[in-house]
């Protein structure tokens, strides 16, 4: 399959599943791109026997939102002051502990990740993950319960 084939009949769908993930039309799009960049430039490792070509694209794309969220969350003002030494240790555990809870995140199953990501990243409450999603009430708080529990079990064995 060529990248006009895959763009083709893909680029709706996979924009569409990116605006649902992020909210945001204009960041989706641009995410939609680097999807595509992605692709194309490892169409050549593609491997048919491993995956279908939908759900590659599709790891490629939750993968690439991954990202887009990840960028988001380091992005940060220089601060007027320099801080101390002390606080500067401070902050590169800080930041170990935060690619450590990314590792862990990276763990999760796609949902658990979905709903830890929206309630304590985006700081929507239970209810407004079900409504973003599609997925019902009990379903949002089963994947936020395991996708906790996961995350604790994961960070138990780093630490």
């Amino acid at each position: 399959m060529d990248i006009e084939t895959i763009y083709t009949e893909y680029h709706d769908k996979i924009l569409n599943y990116i605006s649902y993930k992020v909210g945001n039309h204009e960041d989706a799009e641009d995410i939609c791109s680097e999807v595509f960049i992605k692709i194309q430039k490892n169409l050549d490792k593609y491997e048919e026997d491993k995956a279908s070509v939908a759900r590659w694209i599709y790891v490629i794309a939750g993968n690439t939102i991954i990202d887009y969220y990840r960028a988001r969350k380091t992005f940060e003002e220089v601060p007027e002051e320099l801080p101390s030494d002390s606080d500067l240790e401070n902050e590169m555990l800080s930041r170990e502990s935060l690619s450590e809870l990314a590792d862990a995140l990276m763990k999760l199953t796609e949902e658990e990740r979905q709903v830890i990501v929206l309630h304590y990243y985006e700081g929507l409450k239970l209810t407004e993950i079900e409504k973003r999603t599609g997925m019902s009430y009990g379903q949002v708080k089963l994947r936020h319960n395991s996708g906790l529990k996961a995350l604790q079990k994961y960070l138990k064995n780093i630490i």
